[in-house]
């Protein structure tokens, strides 16, 4: 297994679920109902699998790695940039589920308006956040880490991938994007 190709391609499936996002913010913006139930979905997909998985396998394997190894280049590369915008990620999900809880007990323009601004920002953070990881983090990584470290960081990724498969993680979450993908095409 090649770790950094299957993040590419987790990117893919991040990426689909920012169109999601974008359609069912277009939905709301025409004057259709905020379904709140489907942005907890898209909560729990970007939680689940953008965050504690894909982020996880960057953040304790490839990250960890290219700091310990490749100089100071790649320690403010990552600090100040990569974990900064993890961060920034999940401020942007908490802010969202908290203005779909206000608007749930009480809707009112306001929340709605925090539920779009939030789902937006969260959407154009990852676009975003992606294209610097496939085309400079993950470039960097896959042409300075020697072999060795690679292959460390394959054997340690696809250990970690088996465990998320143990617990369903890959599964669940990517049926509930397939049924998300369905609903706001």
């Amino acid at each position: 297994m090649n770790s950094i190709d299957l993040m590419i391609h987790e990117h893919k499936n991040i990426l689909a679920l920012v169109e999601v996002i974008r359609n069912a913010s277009c939905r709301i913006l025409e004057g259709a109902s905020v379904e709140v139930d489907d942005f907890r979905d898209m909560i729990t997909f970007a939680r689940t699998y953008a965050d504690e998985h894909h982020h996880g396998k960057e953040e304790r394997i490839l990250f960890r790695e290219m700091m310990e190894r490749l100089g100071p280049a790649a320690v403010k590369l990552i600090q100040h940039g990569m974990l900064v915008e993890h961060d920034m990620g999940r401020f942007h999900l908490g802010e969202l589920e908290n203005a779909l809880e206000r608007y749930e007990s009480a809707p009112n323009t306001r929340d709605k308006l925090e539920i779009l601004i939030n789902a937006g920002s969260w959407a154009n953070l990852l676009q975003r956040h992606i294209d610097k990881e496939d085309n400079v983090v993950y470039t960097f990584a896959g042409r300075d880490l020697t072999d060795d470290i690679l292959r460390s960081i394959d054997s340690e990724v696809e250990i970690f991938e088996r465990q998320a498969e143990e617990k369903f993680i890959q599964e669940k979450a990517l049926k509930l994007l397939k049924e998300l993908t369905e609903k706001y095409q």
